[in-house]
């Protein structure tokens, strides 16, 4: 890429990456990272300590990485990993859940990353990877006071249904839970 003589070069887009098993300390990491940036000031630290330790361990990064069923993404810039999605199978409590339903479990993306369209093109990602095999119903979960994400959502077809508690460690959150029919081409 060249730029008009006197130009800054333009800044190259963060690329996003399928994750592989030699991710799962980095997928870890921004896990950890992105949820606590996000939501850390909600709890108390031993309680946010402990949900990242269980949540978010290499060792449970692995085992999602290995799962056929799943598929994760990392969102690098200039080399340095920003964020990150996670899709598979629903596992909401919902009960019209059905087994061939997908779920965006997690897209996240540090706060110097957000509106940049990294998240558009996240979703883009995930939303292709959960439909390779046809259309499906897809639904996803938005915590209460988190209103952009539910508004980023609303503009792609995600429509909320319901309200479960999201636990981390004593403190029970108010959680809604968002869904997408199959769009049929």
């Amino acid at each position: 890429m060249t730029a008009a003589p006197g130009s800054p070069m333009p800044a190259a887009m963060p690329i996003i990456r399928r994750a592989g098993p030699a991710d799962a300390s980095a997928l870890a990491q921004i896990a950890c990272r992105t949820f606590t940036e996000t939501f850390g000031h909600l709890y108390p630290a031993q309680d946010l300590a402990d949900f990242l330790h269980t949540t978010y361990a290499p060792s449970e990064c692995e085992r999602v990485l290995a799962d056929p069923r799943c598929a994760a993404w990392l969102v690098e810039d200039a080399g340095v990993v920003v964020g990150h999605a996670l899709a598979g199978p629903c596992g909401l409590p919902h009960a019209d859940v059905r087994a061939e339903d997908g779920e965006l479990k997690r897209l996240y993306l540090l706060r110097s990353a957000h509106n940049g369209g990294c998240g558009g093109r996240l979703l883009d990602e995930a939303l292709a990877w959960l439909e390779r095999d046809g259309p499906r119903r897809i639904w996803l979960s938005v915590w209460s006071e988190n209103h952009g994400a539910q508004r980023f959502y609303a503009r792609r077809g995600f429509t909320k249904v319901a309200e479960y508690e999201f636990i981390v460690g004593r403190q029970r959150d108010r959680e809604f839970m968002f869904r997408r029919d199959a769009r049929l081409p």
